[in-house]
């Protein structure tokens, strides 16, 4: 016992600090320990005041996704501050994934972690892994994706349903893929949003929000149509509370020859990831097409986001909006673990290993959809 417990602290050591020697793919624990200090403002928690003190609370109903104070406004559009490709990688068994926040290219985001356009072919998938600290939110694009986890919770979503998961103390689950019939790969995006410090080691949770529950908002003579997830566009305000953390959520089809402009809360970090199209973003007078499968990111100065496809484009454009409140706090994410010190780190290495502390119910769990992975 006192050999095995050796190893275990020695591979702990190894992985925070000499973490190129450890594994790389998610569900995996990942390459890098990444101690990130962020520097955002906190205004929207003081304004608010409704943060919980204590950290293993069940009540704490989320911090409000539209600010109540800040007038929302789209006089200043902000600049975009850099975009890049999201090179497509495989990840997990046999998924292929466009990874652009959490890439040397785009981190120290907060509150995004992580970002992944993913695509899980038949017999591919996310079998069981742990998660603490975060929180996921799922939005699937086409085909459909079951989950199962530890605590006895099940689901499915389907095209155009969003699932938001709050890992919390600690969560070991699984998402697999639906078989389709022709063939086709299970499509989506999944967000990877951290949680404020005093809600690291709360209950986890499942929320869905399925597609007939979205509601739409129209702009431009009908060239524009949102999806308003989370937040609000147009005049039309999300339904349900969603995260713990705020973060707005909106799915933009512009037409040929429509002009988006869309308010962002102030202070946030925001960030588009365009899905098809292609899509002029403007501020001052500058105007920048980008291409499909690009994160566009914007500076925090200004209160709007204003895009357009030009009259003459052969098609429409797709592209996500997102913007999240940042969190003043440090990031130390070591794969699926994602607190905020490297003791924090070993912590969660420790419970995961030993079953304790969030991760009791892991021991000798196995979901069933996990046993249907082709080998």
């Amino acid at each position: 016992m006192r050999l095995l417990l050796s190893l275990f602290v020695c591979i702990i050591a190894l992985a925070l600090y000499k973490p190129e020697y450890m594994l790389t793919s998610f569900p995996q624990l990942s390459k890098y320990i990444r101690p990130i200090a962020t520097n955002s403002v906190t205004k929207f928690l003081k304004k608010t005041n409704t943060m919980s003190t204590t950290a293993h609370s069940t009540t704490f109903r989320g911090l409000p996704v539209i600010p109540p104070n800040d007038p929302l406004t789209t006089t200043t559009p902000r600049k975009v501050q850099k975009s890049f490709l999201a090179v497509e990688q495989s990840e997990g068994a046999g998924a292929r994934v466009r990874r652009s926040i959490g890439t040397p290219k785009l981190r120290n985001f907060s509150p995004f972690l992580m970002l992944d356009h993913f695509a899980i072919p038949p017999g591919a998938g996310f079998p069981d892994h742990p998660h603490r600290g975060q929180e996921t939110i799922t939005y699937l694009l086409s085909g459909a994706v079951d989950h199962e986890d530890f605590a006895g919770n099940k689901g499915t979503i389907e095209t155009g349903d969003l699932q938001f998961m709050t890992a919390g103390k600690g969560i070991v689950h699984a998402e697999m893929p639906r078989q389709n019939a022709d063939g086709s790969p299970n499509v989506g995006m999944q967000l990877w949003v951290d949680l404020p410090k005093e809600l690291k080691y709360c209950e986890p949770r499942y929320r869905d929000l399925r597609a007939s529950e979205i509601p739409e908002a129209k702009a431009d003579d009908g060239k524009i149509t949102v999806k308003v997830i989370s937040g609000r566009s147009y005049g039309v305000d999300s339904l349900k509370e969603l995260a713990y953390t705020p973060v707005w959520l909106l799915d933009f089809t512009v037409k040929p020859g429509g002009h988006v402009k869309q308010a962002v809360p102030k202070g946030w970090n925001t960030f588009a990831y365009t899905l098809s199209g292609t899509t002029i973003f403007t501020s001052d007078g500058v105007s920048r097409p980008i291409e499909q499968y690009h994160n566009v990111v914007f500076e925090k100065e200004g209160d709007s986001i204003e895009a357009a496809v030009e009259e003459g484009a052969k098609g429409e454009s797709r592209f996500i909006l997102v913007s999240g409140l940042p969190l003043d706090q440090p990031i130390v994410q070591y794969g699926p673990f994602v607190v905020n010190s490297r003791d924090e780190v070993m912590q969660a290495m420790m419970d995961f290993q030993t079953h304790s502390n969030g991760f009791e119910r892991a021991y000798n769990w196995e979901s069933e959809i996990g046993k249907t992975m082709e080998h």
